[in-house]
């Protein structure tokens, strides 16, 4: 009986051994880390501790972040071990999240809780990018650098071809980081603006002597709706003169009006060309009919002459008379080669 207590004494003792051991061991690799929580007032237990080995949690950077928002003097009821945890196992970046509201506190002039801050590093953004911004404006160039286009090209009303470069001045809105629109459409919406107020203006004149028209035309178009950015300001940076769009437009409209008349003259001629060989074959069908007829008068005065119509004597004197007026039309010039006298039988 002695020795059935005795061995149960030596398994629990060495039961409680290894308890200890353990409990030493653990205490001795997060000991630091606790009395860095307990002096500067972070409140972190030792069973925090344990339950982020547990959890498989980074003590070290959930404690140090912890003890960068208490010394930042950061007040938030969200802004405790647990939600730090969370957001660390949902693969958030955890300092820069303090980062960011550190760097919001001291500014003065950005109200950002760990509740967006987190949201936004969890959206995919750069919280601490989007304070630095929001402190700091940022200067986007457009068309931006490396692109196709180094110029935006907008045409006046009087055809004049005007390439502008233009920087925008914004500044990161974090009430809109999330599901607002990116340096893309602020990009894209400025060059729309660009061109349109260019577009409108009556000449290119306007635009070059005072270039703050543009600026104040796109800035009053509020452009930065439903995006995540802020526009401080639009400045012309560089704006050159380039082609006459209006005159070459005219040109090629000439161009274009000149062969559809030259197509047009080519269709009349072609139509009085036809109309001519027309003509040509009706003016040879009559004197088809013209020989024809003559053909058929000695035939009618030699049946004169039998049946007794006509009597030798008018003959001569309608031969006399035919004679006599192809004289006068030689004298005169006016005779006309033709046919044989219709009055000469055969």
């Amino acid at each position: 009986m002695n020795q059935v207590v005795f061995t149960v004494s030596l398994v629990l003792g060495l039961f409680a051994f290894v308890l200890v051991i353990i409990f030493l061991a653990i205490f001795s690799r997060y000991f630091w880390l606790w009395i860095q929580a307990v002096m500067t007032g972070a409140k972190v237990t030792v069973i925090d501790l344990l339950g982020m080995l547990f959890r498989r949690v980074d003590a070290r950077t959930i404690v140090r972040s912890k003890i960068m928002a208490v010394q930042a003097g950061i007040k938030d009821e969200d802004l405790t071990t647990k939600s730090l945890e969370a957001h660390y196992l949902a693969r958030g970046n955890v300092p820069l999240v303090i980062r960011a509201l550190v760097a919001a506190r001291k500014s003065k002039q950005i109200t950002l809780s760990f509740r967006e801050a987190s949201a936004i590093d969890l959206a995919g953004r750069d919280v601490l990018d989007a304070v630095q911004t929001s402190v700091y404006p940022k200067v986007i160039d457009c068309p931006p650098k490396g692109s196709a286009v180094a110029f935006l090209d907008a045409i006046a009303k009087d055809g004049i071809q005007l390439k502008v470069k233009a920087r925008v001045t914004v500044r990161a809105n974090l009430q809109r980081l999330i599901g607002g629109a990116t340096e893309e459409t602020i990009i894209a919406r400025v060059g729309q603006g660009i061109v349109s107020a260019i577009g409108s203006s009556t000449s290119h004149k306007t635009v070059l002597e005072n270039p703050d028209v543009i600026s104040k035309a796109v800035l009053a178009s509020r452009l930065d709706d439903q995006t995540a950015f802020e526009i401080v300001s639009i400045d012309i940076a560089d704006i050159d003169v380039g082609e006459n769009i209006g005159a070459r437009l005219q040109a090629d409209l000439a161009e274009a009006d000149t062969r559809v008349a030259r197509a047009k003259a080519e269709s009349r001629r072609a139509e009085a060309v036809a109309t001519e060989q027309e003509m040509i074959a009706k003016i040879e069908e009559s004197r088809a009919e013209v020989v024809a007829a003559e053909a058929s008068v000695p035939k009618a005065i030699a049946d004169s002459l039998l049946s007794g119509r006509l009597s030798i004597m008018d003959y001569y004197k309608l031969r006399n008379i035919t004679a006599d007026t192809e004289m006068r039309q030689s004298i005169a010039g006016t005779s006309t080669t033709g046919p044989s006298n219709p009055t000469r039988p055969n």
